[in-house]
């Protein structure tokens, strides 16, 4: 192309006159033509072809603009999801910390709980042993006849107040009617 470039329609058309003789211009030869012809439809061609490998790189050009766009918009979409799902995933982790920690709290309120039912048995247990129940039924049976005769004792004391008691209202009733009888 760089022997074309120089090349121009004018050229073809206006032949310079050869200098020579007779002071007369003469035609170009038809060989001259037809090449220089021949040079103008390949650079037709080749400027055609350009043409269209032009438009075909715009138009390339357009899609990987358009394909650029979207992807930057897809990778800012993407991005606010990520950050939504990274800030829902803290979330998530923090309640999940929360609830271990209650259940922890729970377990070890229910351990000490169980410790202290397991003490309160072991305790029962050496209270009431095989080897320590005839000693507790004697303590028993001791402390019964105690309170019996506890029991008797009052209701001796008891039976002593009330015949003093009725002793003491038989005493005050003939006053009470010598008084009454006096005032009238």
């Amino acid at each position: 192309m760089s022997e074309l470039a120089g090349f121009n329609i004018d050229d073809m058309i206006n032949v310079t006159p050869m200098n020579g003789g007779g002071g007369m211009q003469q035609e170009p030869k038809v060989e001259q033509l037809m090449g220089k012809l021949r040079r103008l439809q390949q650079v037709q061609t080749e400027v055609y072809q350009l043409e269209g490998i032009h438009k075909e790189k715009e138009e390339l050009c357009r899609k990987l603009q358009f394909q650029c766009e979207e992807s930057e918009q897809d990778s800012s979409r993407q991005l606010k999801q990520n950050k939504k799902s990274e800030e829902l995933l803290e979330e998530y982790r923090c309640e999940i910390q929360e609830f271990k920690l209650k259940h922890r709290k729970q377990r070890m309120k229910f351990e000490n709980q169980l410790h202290q039912l397991i003490e309160q048995h072991k305790n029962l247990h050496s209270v009431f042993t095989p080897e320590r129940l005839p000693e507790e039924i004697e303590s028993a049976v001791n402390t019964k006849s105690q309170l019996l005769s506890a029991e008797q004792i009052k209701l001796a004391q008891l039976h002593r107040l009330d015949g003093e008691l009725e002793e003491m209202k038989k005493q005050k009733q003939p006053v009470t009617t010598a008084a009454e009888t006096q005032e009238e």
